[in-house]
């Protein structure tokens, strides 16, 4: 399992590689194991395109060896694909998608490499799914409930939505991203108890929220310990954007069981185990 990247490709293949995911090529070397990518992969890092085409072809090569990837959707693709989707019917940027974009760590680069399959791809991720005892998300956000009642019924709608011309739809959509810190304001170990019986799932694994905000603002934890996914909410909740594109040093991937975090791989050092 791995947070937000954020175009930072050189860092995602050295902790894939240190956790024996992929070896020197790139290729997959991880059998049949699931590995999920919990959304943003493009946007403040230098090559988000990097970041799609690696992961998509470690889809590929997965199932081959019956593995499995699972990528999940994310604000910064929204908004990535917002500024793509409506950049020639709204040329002069009226609808400012292109400017959120752009504000938000867009990386130009990566609209001007990104090819149709790419796009394709994008637009089709799921915004959820359930693997063993575990929920995963993108945001620790309960704006998936207002989406659906089951996770295929969610994804359903955010599928229909990555096809709809209408910009009101996309901004409406993008806003729902700015809820966050659900898990942790007021009863927090109570709406992922709501999450959980409506979707399914014993705990919660999430990006969108560094690690780091989460210890400073809410948990009043030693930041410090933003080197390592953070259990919450009566561990009902794993956070686990690392912010490998804020800080040099940052990034990890974490094994889950049904018990919490059984191992973590982190930049740059080895692995530490729970």
């Amino acid at each position: 399992m791995i947070g937000d990247i954020h175009g930072a490709y050189d860092k995602l293949r050295a902790i894939l590689l240190r956790a024996g995911l992929i070896d020197f090529d790139g290729s997959w070397t991880a059998g049949d194991a699931h590995v999920v990518f919990l959304g943003d992969y493009v946007d403040r890092g230098p090559n988000g395109v990097g970041v799609i085409r690696l992961i998509r072809s470690l889809e590929v090569q997965a199932q081959e060896v019956g593995g499995q990837v699972t990528a999940l959707l994310g604000n910064h693709e929204v908004m990535f694909l917002a500024a793509l989707v409506f950049r020639h019917s709204d040329p002069q940027d009226r609808y400012g998608y292109r400017e959120y974009w752009l504000e938000n760590g867009g990386q130009v680069r990566d609209a001007d490499l990104l090819e149709p399959s790419d796009l394709a791809w994008l637009s089709e991720r799921p915004a959820m799914a359930t693997s063993h005892d575990w929920l995963l998300v993108h945001a620790d956000s309960l704006m998936y409930l207002k989406l659906g009642s089951s996770v295929e019924g969610v994804n359903a709608a955010v599928l229909e939505l990555m096809t709809n011309p209408d910009p009101d739809d996309w901004g409406a959509f993008l806003n729902t991203f700015t809820d966050r810190f659900a898990f942790v304001l007021g009863s927090g170990d109570e709406k992922a108890r709501q999450m959980l019986s409506t979707f399914g799932g014993q705990r919660i694994a999430h990006g969108h929220t560094p690690v780091y905000v989460l210890l400073d603002e809410h948990l009043h934890g030693p930041t410090v310990g933003a080197g390592a996914p953070i259990p919450y909410a009566g561990r009902l909740c794993v956070a686990m954007d690392s912010g490998m594109a804020y800080r040099e040093d940052a990034g990890f991937i974490a094994r889950l069981n049904r018990h919490g975090i059984a191992e973590v791989v982190t930049f740059p050092s080895g692995g530490d185990f729970y």
